[in-house]
């Protein structure tokens, strides 16, 4: 799941629970909302962890030491 999809299930989960006064017989609407949140919310975390460890490069291990030499002897 992209952050763009995570972040319209918990729009969509938000309008569910606190936006509509509709009344279904066998489905309650509170209840879906939440679970849309909730699922929206893990997704993000989820996304953002693996999105963040993605970007981090380790050095690589056969990258040459520069060492820097003072040839200029002030004397």
């Amino acid at each position: 799941m992209g952050i763009v999809i995570c972040i319209a299930m918990m729009a969509i989960g938000g309008i569910l629970t606190l936006g509509v006064s509709w009344d279904v017989s066998g489905v309650n609407l509170d209840v879906i909302g939440l679970i849309l949140i909730a699922v929206g919310m893990i997704g993000l975390a989820a996304y953002i962890s693996i999105f963040k460890r993605r970007r981090v490069q380790p050095p690589s291990p056969a990258a040459p030491v520069v060492e820097e030499v003072n040839k200029h002897h002030w004397e």
